[in-house]
């Protein structure tokens, strides 16, 4: 993308988030916050870009992120989510969770809560590998297939499902208030009702027998019974959690582990993925022509549908009628599109706001962009 600006950090990135805006502000995102993993010294970081950080300039994408304050972290960031507008969590390879706030007066950070040993094995820590937030709760999973609830406001573990899951739970999010989804390393997803006792999912989900890894989630931010998930096969999986056990549809999709997919909040015909191989890839299911392509197969049906490649660029045709579950070539297409510029070391995570993407790399970057066509 030609209004795509890189900065060099030094440090490798696991996660990138944007701070909350308010629904009623019309102002763009301009505050984010990173994470880093596998370096020797790990960090919170918080940044502008935009309007603040240009100090008036006009052509504000130019202007680079601008740090605004930054804070030692225990062990890889595997998870960071804003709870609102000051703090936001994280969660650590050391199976910690903590709370850390953003002071916007004089641009410090603090710690405000931390659950050492959130997650842990029976002789040592286990990695914390998601979270996710409804101020004031807290949901985390882990390597040890545990499942806690947190309250911000209380020192103490609101509950726990221990043995949750007997493999590892890579990521998680709300579904409803009272429900969580899950995936782990078994190619499952799962729903769990926190207002049923005992430790077991109310449903479960798998894309195919061969329990290929899932690595991330994320729900339709209207209809809540549309989901996505990616994983180790790169493979982008849409599923309709009301009445299918398998996906609707499965797209070949990265050439390597997909690490997060994101439905756009406002404008959810359009979904966003990073991978291992260096892409970040903008789902276009809005698009409406009539070519035909070559690329990807449905979970449960027999239909095949032919893709073209072009530079830089992949359509399928799909229908877009709940823009992600009905595939109907005579409706539209969906169109693919790397957004950066060239293949780059892995892109670990991606986050999008109205028209801002952020995004950050094992190779030492972030990259930011507040012109999306969406």
């Amino acid at each position: 993308m030609d209004n795509l600006c890189g900065k060099f950090v030094s440090l490798k990135i696991s996660k990138t988030r944007w701070r909350p805006i308010s629904s009623s502000a019309l102002q763009q995102p301009e505050v984010f916050a990173t994470g880093s993993w596998d370096n020797e010294e790990n960090k919170i970081s918080v940044w502008c870009f935009g309007d603040f950080a240009a100090s008036g300039m006009e052509e504000v994408y130019e202007v680079e992120p601008q740090l605004l304050c930054e804070m030692k972290h225990n062990g890889d960031v595997l998870d960071l989510q804003f709870l609102d507008v000051e703090r936001m969590v994280t969660a650590s390879s050391t199976g910690s969770v903590t709370v850390y706030r953003h002071h916007q007066n004089n641009q410090t950070l603090s710690i405000s809560q931390r659950w050492e040993r959130a997650h842990y094995h029976s002789c040592d820590s286990a990695p914390c590998t998601g979270i996710v937030c409804n101020s004031p709760e807290i949901v985390t999973v882990g390597e040890d297939g545990r499942i806690n609830f947190f309250r911000v406001d209380h020192k103490e573990v609101i509950r726990t499902l221990d043995n949750a899951d007997s493999s590892t739970l890579h990521a998680v999010t709300f579904l409803r208030t009272t429900e969580i989804l899950t995936v782990n390393s078994n190619g499952q997803l799962k729903i769990w009702d926190s207002r049923q006792q005992g430790n077991e999912p109310s449903q479960i989900f798998s894309v195919t027998g061969d329990r290929v890894p899932l690595y991330c989630v994320d729900k339709h931010p209207n209809q809540q019974h549309i989901v996505a998930t990616g994983g180790q096969d790169g493979m982008l999986c849409i599923w309709d959690v009301r009445n299918r056990k398998m996906p609707v549809s499965l797209l070949n999709a990265h050439e390597a582990e997909m690490w997060e997919v994101h439905f756009h909040p406002s404008n959810p015909d359009h979904l966003f993925s990073c991978s291992e191989d260096g892409t970040l890839w903008h789902w276009d299911a809005s698009v409406s022509t009539a070519e035909i392509p070559t690329f990807l197969h449905q979970g449960g049906r027999n239909t095949t549908l032919l893709s073209r490649t072009t530079f830089g660029q992949t359509s399928v045709n799909q229908s877009v009628s709940s823009a992600w579950l009905t595939m109907d070539t005579s409706k539209g297409r969906l169109e693919i599109t790397n957004l950066l510029p060239s293949y780059t070391m892995s892109v670990n995570s991606l986050d999008v706001l109205e028209q801002c993407l952020v995004c950050g790399t094992d190779g030492e970057a972030i990259y930011v962009t507040k012109k999306m066509p969406v």
